[in-house]
């Protein structure tokens, strides 16, 4: 099992990369695009990352806004079907 501290880094590193990518997850869900199950999915795939690390540093590179996530992310996938408009 995760434990809280683990799960609250990884909510805020899934949080982080959708607000670089342009995403406010909170307004997606709200809307109805974003199921919170999801969103929780989400969380629990990037707590299976191997390279969280990595993923902060990359994060705090950004300058701007990203066109997309880097090809380590676990949820780049569902990241860019929200982008597209897509429901998830």
């Amino acid at each position: 099992m995760t434990n809280p501290t683990n799960l609250r880094r990884h909510a805020d590193l899934v949080d982080r990369m959708a607000t670089t990518l342009g995403l406010d997850l909170e307004e997606i869900t709200i809307a109805g695009q974003l199921q919170i199950d999801t969103l929780g999915e989400a969380v629990m795939a990037c707590t299976g990352c191997t390279n969280a690390d990595g993923c902060e540093r990359w994060l705090e590179m950004q300058t701007k806004t990203a066109p997309a996530a880097p090809g380590m992310c676990r949820n780049s996938d569902l990241f860019e079907r929200l982008k597209a408009g897509r429901f998830a």
